[in-house]
């Protein structure tokens, strides 16, 4: 088994592999994974954070160690805490990372970061100030920055820089936490998940204060959320029909 940690800001991983091919999701500075299977110019690997699968080019990775992959895994997240920071190498070339990346690889990338480190879990509260780092983001299929994020890269990026762990999809995230039977128990920070006519999960949400939920539709977006679903304040449109709320945390 060979393993590697991603050495570049945001890289995209693909569903199959091919530059034309589509993104499936993102590894960001830092993310560390196995490689599952390795081909001349495309590697297809398991993120170890949440065990998501896709083909990643050879050239936007660096190889590391057994004992180097199982200490990171077994380590709390350092994470970047500023929208753009950067690290450099030892010669002083600067390479840009955004906001969540893990810096427990430092060492053996030999680069140095002097920005902003957030670690450990904090309170609930503290999601709905986080998810707001995003306001504006515009959406992108596979996105996990606030240069372009999708529903489930949102959620799962404001859970992860508070210290909690959310799968990747949506229809994933939806198998995780308590179910609530009303929007009335629900608290600000809760996941609200929404279905299509087949009854397939497709979006989630974060819910907040009196009744309004943010998420990635267009961009990352505030609208009222009802027990029908989310009501689109511009359009004067439901847009996303409400299946499920779950408590996580």
């Amino acid at each position: 088994m060979r393993y590697g940690i991603c050495n570049l800001g945001i890289v995209p991983i693909r569903l199959e592999p091919s530059d034309r091919s589509e993104m499936v999701t993102q590894v960001l500075y830092g993310d560390f994974f196995k490689v599952l299977e390795q081909r001349k110019k495309w590697s297809r690997i398991r993120i170890a954070f949440d065990k998501y699968e896709g083909w990643i080019d050879n050239k936007q990775y660096q190889e590391i160690e057994e004992d180097e992959y199982k200490e990171q895994n077994h380590s709390d997240l350092n994470l970047s805490n500023d929208l753009v920071q950067f690290v450099s190498d030892f010669n002083d070339n600067l390479y840009p990372i955004p906001i969540g990346c893990n810096l427990n690889g430092l060492s053996l990338l030999r680069h140095k970061f002097e920005g902003h480190v957030i670690s450990g879990t904090k309170e609930k509260s503290q999601l709905i100030e986080t998810a707001f780092l995003y306001l504006n983001s515009p959406y992108l299929w596979g996105g996990k920055t606030p240069f372009g994020i999708d529903c489930s890269g949102f959620t799962q990026m404001v859970y992860k820089l508070n210290g909690y762990k959310l799968k990747r999809d949506a229809s994933e995230q939806a198998s995780q936490g308590e179910a609530l039977s009303f929007i009335e128990e629900s608290e600000p920070g809760d996941l609200a998940f929404f279905d299509n006519d087949e009854g397939q999960i497709i979006h989630v949400g974060i819910i907040m204060e009196d009744n309004y939920i943010i998420h990635a539709h267009g961009k990352v977006r505030i609208d009222r959320l009802d027990h029908s679903g989310i009501y689109n304040i511009d359009k004067n449109v439901h847009t996303h029909k409400l299946r499920v709320i779950k408590k996580i945390v």
